[in-house]
């Protein structure tokens, strides 16, 4: 008999026990002296996938969301402001997905002391996630004013446009330290199996930035100033709300002293936390190369490139919420020893991500002529998001594919294996963008490196996962 903390047929069960019929599956368990079935059928796999997936299409966005409504306020500014905050924001998209460690470090943790009965350990493990964040935040932030011009100018950014740069870059790298504790509270509610609670708060961040954002960008008149005001202050409340609702949720299994720091759950977060951190750099670092390289080729072309890349970065948000779900998930069941139906619902999850991603890309290539137009009128923007186009709108189903890759391998922390191979599909990837670069090959030939980076993290996730070794 074992430990149970789950949901069966609809029922939440906070504490109970689990018994087990000759081939190892549960089915039956004690919760209050009463007896209740827990057989698990495919449709239950898809309702548990949908209920975490679809309230976290729309906190997954978070950031990248905020980009986008700063890309669609201020390209009607003129071709110059948009170049610039091409430049920041792929910045602070590398940024929140380099530290997005923090969420998904937290979240299987999370998950597997919830399946296993252990709740009372979940406080100080997100106790020291939020130590975690606030001296990443602090340091980086630091760093970031110091290298903010020497940064701008590695990517390219000279006169106007290294001017805007800084006005936005300087305030908006305030909101650092916020977007850490954002990303924590995320991984917290994850694993807990609740992702209504970040849609809340990300839905209130978002309003919020927009509305704050177009007052002032365009009545108050600050331009990029203003973009930038409006988003550090919206993601400062973001990150107050998911305190405000952590503190509650966890008080009562708190135990005095539980908030400061402890060496054992501070090592396990540090641990997942390095190998994700330099996936995920290695990552987002060929994103960064793919603007910088957009940027040589000229102003025209890096606006171009920023739409384009904004368009593939929310679409990689929302089929990524099918991935969330079954990474805490997965966690959880292997909490529970349950590899057999975490399996089972990586296999569900594979097919939910990969039909998502090519509604969505059929979707995009319909919108194909409207959706740019939202983020610039400048004809020659526009001309030169049609040639990467193509590109955002077929690659979301190998997207989907991958997306959910990474979230079986990270629910079951393997993620020395995730750190290791993404080496290889991002060599491959930054071998293509130099030669568009230096060959003259323009967007299409960034792009098709962005393409080879998505078949290679396909193929090799999915060697792992086949060989069932992520489970052990």
């Amino acid at each position: 008999m074992e430990l149970l903390s789950d949901e069966v047929e609809g029922i939440t069960v906070a504490a109970g026990r689990v018994t087990r019929n000759r081939w190892g599956q549960p089915h039956a368990v004690w919760y209050s002296g009463a007896l209740m079935t827990s057989r698990i059928t495919l449709g239950s796999r898809d309702r548990n996938i949908l209920h975490l997936a679809v309230p976290a299409l729309g906190s997954l966005a978070a950031d990248p969301l905020l980009s986008m409504v700063d890309t669609a306020l201020v390209g009607h500014l003129g071709v110059a402001p948009l170049a610039a905050l091409a430049i920041s924001v792929v910045v602070f998209n590398l940024a929140f997905m380099v530290f997005n460690f923090l969420a998904y470090a937290t979240t299987g943790p999370v998950a597997r002391r919830l399946g296993s009965g252990r709740a009372e350990e979940i406080p100080a493990f997100a106790a020291q996630a939020l130590w975690l964040a606030l001296l990443l935040g602090i340091a980086g932030t630091v760093a970031a004013e110091i290298a903010a011009e020497p940064l701008g100018r590695l990517v390219g950014a000279q006169n106007e446009v290294l001017a805007l740069f800084l006005a936005y870059f300087r305030i908006r790298i305030l909101a650092l330290t916020p977007l850490l504790i954002t990303l924590t509270g995320h991984g917290l509610f994850r694993g807990l199996q609740d992702t209504r609670t970040p849609l809340f708060i990300t839905v209130s961040v978002n309003t919020l930035n927009g509305l704050l954002a177009y007052f002032l960008i365009y009545p108050v008149g600050l331009g990029v100033r203003g973009a930038a005001i409006a988003t550090l202050s919206a993601q400062s409340v973001g990150a107050l709300l998911f305190l405000w609702r952590a503190t509650r949720r966890l008080k009562p299994l708190a135990r005095p002293g539980v908030w400061r720091p402890r060496g054992a759950p501070m090592r396990e977060l540090l641990r997942l936390s390095r190998d994700l951190a330099f996936r995920t750099i290695a990552l987002y670092g060929t994103y960064f190369l793919s603007t910088t390289a957009a940027t040589r080729m000229g102003t025209v072309e890096v606006a171009a490139h920023q739409v384009a890349l904004d368009l593939w970065m929310f679409l990689a948000m929302v089929v990524d919420s099918l991935a969330i779900a079954g990474q805490a998930l997965i966690g959880r069941h292997l909490g529970l020893g349950q590899s057999a139906e975490a399996r089972a619902i990586g296999v569900r999850t594979l097919w939910w991500s990969v039909g998502a991603g090519a509604v969505l890309g059929l979707g995009y290539w319909l919108m194909r002529g409207l959706l740019p137009r939202i983020f610039t009128s400048d004809p020659q923007v526009l001309a030169g998001i049609a040639l990467a186009f193509p590109f955002v709108a077929a690659l979301q189903p190998l997207n989907g594919y991958v997306f959910a890759l990474d979230g079986i391998l990270i629910g079951a922390s393997d993620t020395g294996y995730l750190a290791r191979w993404m080496t290889v599909s991002v060599a491959a990837a930054a071998a293509i963008i130099l030669l568009a670069l230096w060959n003259d090959w323009g967007l299409q030939g960034i792009w098709a490196g962005l393409a080879l980076l998505m078949a290679g993290r396909g193929l090799t996730n999915s060697l792992r996962f086949q060989s069932g070794r992520w489970a052990r």
